[in-house]
């Protein structure tokens, strides 16, 4: 993750405050380090509560990885725990749960993908769900951690991922970054020099001036840089998410430890319940035009069935700056693009601005190219995102108000493309810069109750008894795979006797 820099950019600053100023901090530095690039953070006061998570996605383990950060002590440190997807609740009960693990569903059939078989067989009465063929799926209903090795490899991609209590977790990067050798200020007052031709030369922290050829903007919604200083609007995405508002709270921690999330919907909204070791973190997204905010929190305590402490109001406003890269800023995270809190995909998002910036990371005079390419690039993978959380909402079967708002809701082209396919063929259709894979697509759309009308003819030269063998194979795999995995409390090292 190395990006090769002229002389071009000697200094880089980036204006930020809590995880994605830490990571984005972390991330620069150990990359550019090679290439003598000075990298400054300068941290603004924090917006976290101790009821805020991290709920992370997969990916994220790669870059602790080339980060050289410990999972064991980073999980330790933070009061963190792993997850191996969510669980998705319908409590006024008009669909059975179903969850969407990470890593893969079954294995190929004569070099054909699983999932057609799997279609097919269902179709035939199969009464076997599709989460019973994943690792990770079976896994986290046990109450264990997938672990991958060679052999579930050989399966299929057995992922994990984290729940990761915010003030902890950015403490944590905050260190990382200090230890990689970025010089970090604080401040909480910022004033901004421009030069004649638009460019910021320098931020002024709390009075004292620090030059920069390029800045990054890790400020969250507030976009300090790239909305305030800049000037770059943003494209609302408010017609495709009905929730308007958020509440996190924190409650007791369950015992054991649950391995997923779990999204329960109701009549008005849904509750996102994040298990860490300490604590259980709740998410409640709502509308403000259904409930108040004192009824959503009520509902929020008997959706999730515990006592919440600690709660927070926050606005929920989906949308995309028109450009994250202007000038020469970046803007990564939340100042960048907006998300709805459904799959929490925030980090997710920073992560893909920051593989992006480090590609088209300015290394000479000819800036303008890189810049409208990181652009494009961003603008596709941002609507992405956006469309597999709208297909949340459009496509969700469940009763009430708030869902019958979100059904009526207008689909970006896009995803009515990918629905109108799989509803026809059982396919997701590839899309390009999109970083949700389509077993998790297609686990999300058969949950909600999408059925395919039929599935790739290829696979019915496959003799039917061979299938059915196959079927049995990899479900006695996924039992004894799965039987040899840690169960949580001693994956997290707190296992006692």
């Amino acid at each position: 993750m190395t990006a090769p820099v002229q002389r071009g950019v000697q200094s880089l600053v980036l204006l930020g405050r809590d995880a994605p100023l830490w990571l984005a901090a972390s991330v620069l530095r150990a990359a550019l380090a090679p290439a003598g690039v000075a990298v400054t953070a300068i941290e603004l006061p924090s917006l976290l509560y101790p009821a805020d998570v991290y709920a992370t996605l997969p990916g994220l383990e790669a870059l602790h990885t080339r980060l050289r950060l410990d999972e064991a002590g980073l999980l330790r440190a933070t009061g963190g725990a792993f997850s191996l997807g969510q669980n998705v609740v319908d409590l006024l009960g008009t669909r059975p749960p179903f969850l969407n693990a990470y890593g893969g569903y079954g294995a190929p059939i004569e070099g054909n993908d699983f999932f057609a078989y799997w279609l097919k067989a269902r179709g035939l009465g199969l009464d076997v769900a599709l989460e019973d063929f994943s690792l990770t799926g079976a896994a986290a209903r046990q109450g264990r951690v997938m672990i991958p090795d060679e052999a579930s490899e050989i399966y299929g991609r057995a992922d994990y991922a984290y729940h990761l209590p915010a003030i902890a977790y950015a403490a944590g990067l905050k260190s990382v970054a200090q230890r990689l050798g970025v010089a970090a200020r604080t401040a909480s007052h910022i004033a901004i020099e421009r030069g004649e031709d638009g460019d910021i030369t320098a931020l002024v922290a709390d009075g004292a001036r620090v030059p920069g050829d390029f800045f990054v903007d890790a400020t969250g919604t507030d976009a300090a840089l790239i909305g305030r200083t800049l000037g770059i609007g943003q494209e609302s995405w408010r017609a495709h998410f009905p929730a308007d508002r958020v509440f996190v709270a924190r409650a007791q921690a369950f015992a054991p430890v649950p391995t997923y999330a779990e999204i329960r919907a109701w009549d008005r909204g849904w509750t996102g319940l994040y298990p860490a070791q300490a604590a259980t973190h709740v998410v409640h997204a709502f509308d403000s035009a259904l409930i108040g905010d004192e009824q959503a929190l009520q509902a929020a305590a008997a959706a999730s069935g515990l006592a919440l402490g600690d709660a927070v109001l926050r606005p929920s406003d989906p949308g995309r700056r028109e450009q994250p890269w202007a000038q020469n800023c970046v803007a990564i995270g939340a100042a960048a693009c907006a998300l709805d809190p459904i799959h929490t995909l925030d980090l997710h998002a920073v992560q893909l601005g920051l593989v992006a910036l480090l590609t088209y990371f300015p290394t000479g005079d000819a800036v303008a190219p890189s810049r409208a390419e990181y652009n494009r690039l961003m603008r596709s993978s941002f609507e992405r995102l956006r469309d597999y959380q709208a297909a949340f909402y459009a496509c969700a079967p469940f009763a009430g108000p708030f869902w019958r708002a979100a059904q009526a809701a207008p689909l970006p082209p896009a995803l009515a493309h990918i629905v109108d396919t799989f509803r026809a063929r059982g396919e997701v259709p590839p899309m390009e810069d999109d970083s949700i894979a389509a077993d998790h697509w297609r686990a999300l759309l058969i949950g909600l109750g999408i059925a395919p009308e039929s599935y790739s003819p290829r696979i019915d030269t496959t003799d039917p008894e061979a299938v059915k063998a196959r079927f049995r194979t990899m479900l006695g795999f996924v039992k004894e795979t799965v039987l040899r995995q840690p169960m949580h409390a001693e994956a997290l090292g707190t296992a006692r006797g």
